[in-house]
C-alpha cells in the first residue's frame, strides 16, 4: 500500500531490505524491499566484467550506487519543486564520484576521495528560490545523507545456527 506525502506522519522510520543470490560467475540477483513506512519491492541485478571474472549481464554495484544517488537527488528536486512553487523547465544533473584504490597482497583496499553534483536547473525563479530547492532537496536525498555523515556498518557470518559478528 502507498502513501501520498499528504497521508505521511511527521516522522517515521524509512526501512530498505535485500536479499542477494549468487548466480553465474559473478552475477548477483537483488530482491529490494522497502518493508517501512509503506511496502513496494524490486528486482535487480548485479554483475562484473573480466576485471572480477564477469560476463557484464548488469551493471555493477558501483554503476548502481552512482546511479542511485544521481536519481534520489533528481527525484528529490522534481519532487519538492512542485511543492516549494519552483518551476522547473528542464533539469539535467552531473554526478562524480572518485574512489582511492590501492593494491593490498591479493586483494586491494578502498576509500572514498570525492563526491560532486552538478545540477543544471533550467527554471525562471528566482536565484535565492532555485538554492532554496536544492538546499532542501539535498537533505530530502536518503543517500546523500547517508554519505554525509560517518556511519556504523555492521557484518555477521553464519556458522552452523549461529551468527558470528565481523569485528
Amino acid at each position: 500500500m502507498s502513501m501520498t506525502p499528504d497521508q505521511m506522519p511527521q516522522r517515521a522510520v524509512v526501512q530498505f531490505n535485500c536479499t542477494g543470490q549468487a548466480v553465474g560467475k559473478m552475477r548477483n540477483e537483488l530482491d529490494v524491499r522497502m518493508v517501512k513506512p509503506f511496502e513496494e519491492r524490486f528486482t535487480l541485478a548485479s554483475d562484473e566484467g573480466a576485471f572480477h571474472g564477469g560476463d557484464a549481464t548488469a551493471p555493477p554495484p558501483l554503476a548502481l550506487f552512482v546511479g542511485g544517488l544521481t536519481g534520489c537527488i533528481m527525484t528529490q528536486l522534481r519532487a519538492f519543486a512542485k511543492r516549494m512553487k519552483v518551476t522547473i523547465s528542464d533539469l539535467q544533473v552531473d554526478v562524480r564520484v572518485q574512489w582511492d584504490w590501492a593494491a593490498k597482497d591479493r586483494v586491494y583496499e578502498t576509500a572514498p576521495k570525492s563526491f560532486e553534483i552538478d545540477i543544471l536547473l533550467d527554471s525562471d525563479d528566482p536565484l535565492e528560490d532555485q538554492l532554496r530547492l536544492v538546499e532542501a532537496a539535498k537533505k530530502g536525498c536518503f543517500i546523500e545523507q547517508t554519505l554525509g555523515q560517518q556511519n556504523t556498518i555492521t557484518h555477521r557470518l553464519k556458522q552452523g545456527d549461529t551468527w558470528v559478528a565481523v569485528d
